[in-house]
């Protein structure tokens, strides 16, 4: 959208290049040949050494047997994550990330954990406004301050912007959001911070949000913020257009996948709306599809654009319109998404369809074996329909993920139960399993009439704990989960499939080849 009205800009994707700066620093740390990071430029080492943050990220390494191999194989490792023949291997796949993962362990200091898909600090949490603007005064005792210090000066006095974006999504990310906020405001006062992505968008759709970050954020943006942003900059727009997604100014050889995975939203928001609890409702994000026949075409365009492996449909749930169109339109590509269990799934021709078309798996949130569960959730959906779609997509050859939750409101011990034997009676038509303990929207209006309680301490939460009406408490529920429905046999023997930590990202690649 920026490129389409005329805007100067540049793309910084700091998640992944500070993730490669710390994996750098094991090299450099252990005597082992450098990798070539053009990502990050070339800076001084002198300088790395000597700064504060730089001896954190280095608290000292055990010599146990596990650690010396990880560190050793470092650069192997990096590679086979970008090479196919990994993930055929799943046992080879997960150990190649867990020592990517002990690397960066031991690269944290002792009291932040760092991972590729998460950031845990002992002594501040993202749920508390008040850590994150400690975050901000301090944003030297963060261990990727080295890192984001060099790469942001550096890019500021190349490009001298006005104007700085930082797109927040994950809880995460924010301590790290709000450190990089923090030096910018500190080295580069005059520029302008605004702040938008999915983290944001809950923060300003909760009734009780006040702003604590006023004179250090300039502007928040809900949604999809393209019309907003161009709105700050002074730029007048039509709200109806929507422009093709742009991704060639990303490094899109450095991510760790066997090539590009090209990610799309054909829509925003959910086109059911209408289940219990869900944050989709609790927020009130309209439901906003791109027309099908431009979905196609865009994704046309941007295949020939960037050569990716993969397609990601990143909706909340694919329209039957675009699940159409693409068995009519094929792209040539693999693909993968979210799909709600539906009358078009049940039609087995239609399965197969979908398979030639290219989709070689779908996300799909059953949540319940129990019927009287899923009425309650108002998922729209029955046990015998699911049961049909589940057979359907594997004679389809279509692998599976299915997600289930366990602890809402409606449900017992006894309907959980239920659950168990339903995935146990469909394990060979379910490739994943997801299983999540329910948190409560903190601005979910059909909570009204349930006794809530703590959940999580701090003025940013976005969940609340409740007594739940049949004593099924979190406590039980987990201790269910673990203690039965992960040890049965079947159930077990597919959760072992799960890609460590990249989950359904990835999955898709362990069943591409069938």
């Amino acid at each position: 959208m920026l490129a389409e009205h005329g805007v100067e800009h540049h793309l910084l994707d700091a998640n992944l290049e500070g993730l490669l700066y710390l994996l750098k620093q094991s090299h450099t740390n252990t005597s082992i040949s450098n990798l070539s990071f053009p990502l990050v430029g070339n800076p001084s080492e002198e300088r790395l050494r000597t700064s504060r943050s730089d001896k954190q990220c280095s608290p000292g390494r055990t010599d146990d047997v596990w650690t010396k191999r990880a560190f050793r194989n470092i650069e192997q490792n990096l590679s086979l994550m970008k090479d196919p023949a990994l993930y055929h291997h799943i046992d080879r796949y997960k150990r190649a990330v867990k020592d990517i993962s002990r690397v960066l362990e031991k690269n944290s200091p002792h009291d932040i954990k760092i991972g590729l898909s998460n950031y845990e600090d002992q002594k501040r949490s993202p749920l508390r406004s008040r850590d994150l603007l400690m975050a901000t005064e301090k944003p030297e005792l963060n261990p990727f301050y080295p890192y984001f210090r060099q790469r942001l000066e550096g890019l500021f006095k190349e490009k001298n912007p006005s104007v700085v974006g930082i797109s927040l999504n994950y809880l995460s990310q924010a301590l790290c959001s709000f450190s990089m906020t923090g030096f910018i405001k500190k080295e580069f006062p005059a520029l302008k911070v605004i702040m938008g992505g999915g983290l944001v968008t809950s923060w300003l759709k909760n009734p009780q949000w006040k702003d604590p970050f006023s004179g250090l954020v300039d502007n928040f943006v809900a949604g999809q913020g393209e019309h907003q942003l161009l709105s700050l900059l002074g730029i007048n727009t039509t709200k109806q257009r929507t422009v093709q997604p742009d991704y060639l100014s990303l490094p899109l050889d450095k991510y760790l996948s066997p090539g590009f995975i090209l990610p799309y939203s054909a829509s925003t928001g959910c086109y059911w709306n209408r289940c219990e609890f869900c944050p989709e409702k609790a927020e009130k994000n309209p439901y906003i599809p791109i027309p099908a026949n431009q979905v196609i075409s865009d994704l046309k365009a941007l295949i020939a654009e960037t050569d990716p492996v993969l397609i990601h449909l990143l909706d909340n749930a694919i329209s039957s319109a675009v699940l159409e169109t693409l068995c009519k339109e094929n792209t040539g590509v693999p693909w993968y998404g979210f799909a709600r269990i539906s009358p078009q799934l049940a039609d087995p021709d239609f399965c197969i369809a979908l398979k030639k078309s290219g989709c070689v798996m779908l996300k799909l949130g059953i949540e319940s074996g129990d019927q009287g569960v899923l009425d309650a959730l108002q998922k729209g959906i029955s046990v015998k329909q699911a049961s049909v779609v589940l057979k359907n997509l594997k004679k389809a050859g279509i692998a599976t993920y299915v997600y289930l939750i366990f602890g809402t409101p409606v449900e017992t011990e006894n309907e959980a139960r239920k659950t168990l034997e339903f995935t146990v009676k469909h394990n060979k038509s379910i490739d994943f399993l997801n299983l999540a303990i329910f948190n409560m929207p903190i601005c979910s209006e059909t909570s009204e009439g349930i006794e809530k309680k703590g959940f999580y301490e701090g003025d940013l939460s976005l969940y609340t704990d409740f007594h739940h009406p049949h004593g099924w408490d979190r406590k039980h529920v987990r201790k269910f989960l673990e203690n039965e429905f992960k040890k049965h046999p079947v159930i077990s023997a597919i959760i072992k499939n799960d890609p460590l930590i990249f989950t359904s990202n990835h999955a898709p690649f362990f069943v591409k080849g069938r």
